[in-house]
C-alpha cells in the first residue's frame, strides 16, 4: 500500500506542489502538502507549521513561498494544524481549541491523547515520510511557523536541536502558559500541571535552560489586534536575553497579524534558513 495517497498536484515555478493524505500512527488520518523545486535531488526541507484554524493549505495559497523556494532549491512542507474527523466531544466546538488547533504537543488527557499526537507526528513521523518518498535530505532540516505554528516551531526547534539547522517564527505564541489561547488549550490537552506545559512554552523552555545553537528570526507586526494578550514578544526578547539566546526580533510598524503580514516578510526567512541549510 502507498505510503500516502495523493489529492492534487499543481505544476509551480517550474517544480511541483501537491497535496496528499495517509494515516498517522500518531494522529490518524492526516493531510500535508508539499512543494517540490525543479530538479530536486537530496534538497534540503524547510517545514512549516500554520496557525489556529489553518490547514496544510493555507501556506502553499496564501504565503507566496515557492517562486524564492524554487530558486534557492529547498522542498517546503506544511502539515495540516491537527488531525480532523475525529468525532471527540468539544473538538468542533470552538476555533481556538480541537480540530484546527492542536498546538503541536502530544496530548496526554482523554479523549485527545489517542489522536493529538502533533509533537511526535512533526518531529518524528512526517520527517521520515519525506525523507522515503520526496528528493530530501534529512541532516539540512529547518523548521519555522506562524501564531500557534510560530509557537510551535520554536519549541520543537528549542527541544531537538540536533534535529533542525535553523528556525524562524511570524507573531508566535511565545509563552501560552501566561495567555487565554494556552490556557483554555494546555489544560484540556496536558492536565492541570503546569510543569507539563512548561515543555511547549517556547519563553519556560529558555528559562529552563534550552537554547537553539543558531539565531532565532522572529517577526511582529506592531498593529496586531492579538499582541498585547496573547503574543508578548516582549517576554519572548527578555527570556533570550536571560539565556543568552542569539536572536533576531524585528517589531515590524503597521503590519497586522494575517497573511498580507507573513507574505511580506516571507523571503527574509527562507533566505534566513537558506543561509543555513543550503
Amino acid at each position: 500500500m502507498a505510503a500516502f495517497e495523493t489529492a492534487s498536484e499543481h505544476r509551480c515555478y517550474g517544480g511541483t506542489v501537491g497535496f496528499y493524505r495517509h494515516e498517522s500512527d500518531a494522529c490518524g488520518a492526516m493531510g500535508f502538502s508539499v512543494f517540490v523545486p525543479p530538479d530536486a535531488k537530496d534538497a534540503p526541507v524547510l517545514f512549516y507549521l500554520a496557525g489556529l484554524t489553518c490547514t496544510e493549505e493555507t501556506f502553499m495559497v496564501k504565503a507566496g513561498a515557492q517562486r524564492l523556494a524554487s530558486e534557492l532549491g529547498m522542498v517546503l512542507v506544511a502539515p495540516d494544524t491537527s488531525p480532523r474527523g475525529t468525532a471527540y466531544k468539544g473538538a468542533t466546538d470552538d476555533w481556538d481549541f480541537g480540530e484546527g488547533a492542536g498546538f503541536y504537543l502530544d496530548a496526554t488527557e482523554k479523549p485527545w491523547l489517542g489522536r493529538f499526537r502533533m509533537y511526535t507526528y512533526v518531529t518524528e513521523e512526517l520527517p521520515k515520510l519525506l525523507v522515503d518518498e520526496f528528493p530530501v535530505d534529512p541532516e539540512r532540516m529547518g523548521i519555522f511557523g506562524h501564531s500557534m505554528g510560530g509557537h510551535g516551531a520554536l519549541t520543537i526547534a528549542l527541544k531537538n536541536p540536533d534535529l533542525y539547522r535553523s528556525v524562524s517564527a511570524f507573531s508566535p505564541i511565545v509563552s501560552p502558559s501566561e495567555v487565554p489561547w494556552g490556557k483554555k488549550a494546555l489544560p484540556r490537552y496536558l492536565g492541570d500541571d503546569e510543569e507539563a506545559w512548561a515543555e511547549y512554552d517556547t519563553c519556560r523552555l529558555l528559562e529552563s535552560g534550552r537554547t537553539f545553537p543558531d539565531t532565532i528570526l522572529v517577526d511582529q507586526g506592531m498593529k496586531d489586534p492579538f499582541l498585547v494578550e496573547q503574543l508578548d514578544p516582549d517576554r519572548f526578547e527578555e527570556a533570550c536575553q536571560a539565556a543568552g539566546q542569539k536572536y533576531e526580533l524585528r517589531r515590524q510598524d503597521g503590519y497586522d497579524h494575517g497573511y498580507y503580514f507573513v507574505s511580506t516578510f516571507m523571503a527574509d526567512h527562507l533566505r534566513h534558513h537558506a543561509e543555513r541549510l543550503c
